[in-house]
């Protein structure tokens, strides 16, 4: 039986963990300072809690990071001494919405403890029943290691490339879609404080349906999760350095976010104007 330990116990973590465990493997995880809702989750998804760090690591074949991008490399960096004091060491996977400059940083941590590091990323909702995702793109020198974890329910794509073409794949793919979501959600809010959002609606509706019903579908559940869009953002915004105008639109992108997530936590103006937009029905206008 494999044993895969995860940090930490999110929609996603604990999502991949009930996908493992199901397929039977033991799941381990830490619930140290975690919220009580994190710890139900574990015990929902049938996750293990161990004591510490290092029962945590002690004879785990795999350590599988997912985690909000800003705490990637600081875990990796806690978790350092106890991956070098274990004789066995599991293939520790990163599987953040991190850029691969910061992918090669985590790297870099890791590897001088023995570990074997793969860069990874994960595109696709949590699992769930009937869903074979989400995609886990996987790269760098020690891949083939992670291969394995398709035994265990885990959809994982291993490519070709060092470590960071994995974060390169999630980073471009994130960019897309939920930069996507940013600029849609950005109009259709100039529109309902211009006061035409009926105009817009139905232009919208005529001449771009497919985009419309795109809208509808991403639009409603995007404030709820904004406020982890703004550090994935700011690490597109790093991918695409090299690139001052494409880096100011996802600076851009992060702003919006960090807005709209103010909002949500508060008055929700603005996410029930969205609201507003995307119920419209076509008899209104």
């Amino acid at each position: 039986m494999a044993v895969i330990a995860i940090i930490a116990q999110g929609m996603m973590g604990a999502g991949v963990g009930r996908r493992v465990h199901e397929s039977g493997a033991e799941v381990r995880t830490l619930l140290i300072g975690r919220s009580p809702a994190s710890a139900e989750r574990a015990r929902a998804a049938g996750m293990v809690a161990a004591a510490n760090e290092r029962e945590l690591l002690s004879g785990a074949d795999f350590f599988l990071s997912i985690l909000p991008p800003g705490e990637a490399e600081p875990l990796a960096r806690r978790l350092a001494p106890t991956l070098t004091a274990l004789d066995r060491k599991p293939v520790y996977i990163d599987c953040n919405a991190v850029s691969p400059q910061t992918a090669i940083s985590i790297g870099e941590v890791v590897t001088p403890t023995g570990a074997h590091f793969v860069d990874a990323g994960i595109i696709g909702g949590p699992p769930r029943q009937g869903y074979k995702g989400p995609a886990i793109y996987a790269s760098g020198e020690h891949v083939r290691e992670a291969v394995p974890l398709r035994d265990w329910g885990i959809n994982l794509r291993a490519i070709d490339g060092p470590i960071g073409a994995a974060s390169a794949v999630k980073m471009s793919y994130a960019g897309i879609t939920k930069g996507t979501q940013a600029l849609g959600a950005a109009m259709l809010l100039a529109a309902a404080r211009a006061g035409s959002a009926a105009a817009l609606h139905e232009e919208l509706q005529f001449s771009q349906p497919e985009m419309l019903a795109w809208l509808r579908h991403f639009l409603p559940a995007m404030p709820a999760k904004a406020y982890r869009w703004i550090a994935e953002m700011q690490e597109i915004a790093g991918f695409v350095g090299d690139d001052p105008a494409a880096r100011e639109l996802y600076q851009g992108a992060a702003h919006f976010y960090e807005r709209i997530a103010a909002d949500f936590a508060a008055d929700q103006k603005q996410v029930a104007a969205l609201a507003a937009f995307l119920g419209r029905d076509s008899s209104s206008n």
